[in-house]
């Protein structure tokens, strides 16, 4: 017995002394990469393109005349729905209330009011409509992003 206390006890002081030797091992290539000055400007630049590109997202996410725009269509989307809904066509209905959907700010709350506001089946018509609008929407916007990726 006294033979496996003395393994165990080494082992863990084997396991604790590589394991102080990583840590040191990190800091002090750590401090190293720090001290780099072509690291620090590295950094630097990268921070500054990160402010860059949030900056101009910014502009554009919060353009007054963009964000009217969006209300417009919205608005128009939602009447649509309801107009085509009325008449009885209710997959055109929820083709163009699923794009108000896509286009609101507040998801959660637009879909609390259509449940309380549409027949059961047209808003169970409308949920699973919501997984093949999102899909598309991700595929619209990866796109979109190849597009402005695209130097031609």
């Amino acid at each position: 017995m006294p033979c496996v206390r003395t393994l165990l006890g080494l082992l863990a002081a084997l396991a604790a002394c590589g394991a102080v030797a990583f840590l040191g091992y990190c800091v002090y290539f750590d401090r190293k990469r720090r001290g780099d000055p072509a690291f620090k400007r590295r950094l630097r630049d990268k921070r500054r393109a990160q402010e860059k590109k949030a900056e101009g997202q910014g502009a554009q996410l919060w353009d007054p005349k963009m964000n009217e725009k969006l209300q417009e269509l919205f608005l128009q989307e939602v009447q649509m729905g309801e107009l085509w809904l009325s008449r009885g066509e209710h997959r055109m209905g929820i083709e163009h209330l699923s794009n108000a959907l896509l286009m609101c700010g507040q998801p959660q709350e637009l879909l609390k009011v259509f449940k309380h506001t549409l027949p059961p089946k047209v808003f169970e018509m409308l949920l699973h409509k919501i997984p093949l609008i999102c899909q598309q929407f991700e595929a619209d916007m990866n796109e979109q992003e190849y597009l402005e990726d695209d130097p031609d």
